[in-house]
């Protein structure tokens, strides 16, 4: 498989972006989790591909650019689907299965099938979780960035805090990932990039 470059994710953003202002909250957030991902693999874990951890966070958020209208309002009731709305744009384009999943698989800690049913989701009846460990990374890394207005970083007790309302079971999720590819340092992307930590 071809990873695209950077150059080439960008290009593919700034094409469906609807506007310059939602070009630069996603693509800045992708950018962000990029980099988050890429500290928890600093220590190089020989079982996972960096380049393709690379591409899946640059990708993972594309499909919010479908998600605004033409007043460029975005859906925050359909937000939810950005995952699945991801999933198929990358898929139209032409991207492998394994770069589409990346937008799939990385809301939340993953949702099951019973959470789509039990919660009433938007959703097709399937599961979106993480199966590899370049997903479960990239979602891993997604928690500690917010898109909120404004942008923001958050610390792992305050992710955990807000994911608790959806069950004990998910925090688990959360802090079994911890366990596995420790606590980021955000100081230096919170220097970086100007956003506060929430």
């Amino acid at each position: 498989m071809i990873i695209p470059t950077d150059e080439e994710i960008r290009a593919l953003h700034e094409r469906h972006a609807p506007t310059e202002a939602a070009f630069e909250l996603v693509y800045t957030h992708c950018e962000i989790v990029c980099g988050i991902a890429e500290q928890l693999l600093a220590d190089g874990d020989p079982g996972v591909d960096a380049g393709l951890v690379r591409a899946g966070a640059l990708l993972h958020d594309i499909g919010v650019y479908r998600l605004y209208d033409d007043a460029g309002r975005i859906d925050h009731a359909g937000y939810i689907r950005h995952g699945v709305l991801g999933y198929e744009l990358l898929r139209d384009e032409g991207f492998p299965e394994v770069l589409c999943r990346f937008c799939s698989c990385h809301t939340g800690v993953g949702i099951t099938r019973d959470d789509v049913r039990n919660q009433g989701l938007p959703l097709p009846a399937a599961d979106y979780v993480a199966e590899s460990r370049e997903e479960e990374l990239v979602m891993y890394a997604d928690k500690f960035h917010t898109k909120s207005d404004p942008p923001a970083f958050l610390t792992a007790a305050s992710y955990a805090a807000r994911l608790r309302r959806f069950g004990e079971d998910k925090v688990a999720r959360f802090e079994a990932m911890r366990e596995r590819y420790g606590t980021p340092d955000l100081a230096p992307l919170t220097a970086a990039y100007g956003h506060t930590a929430a």
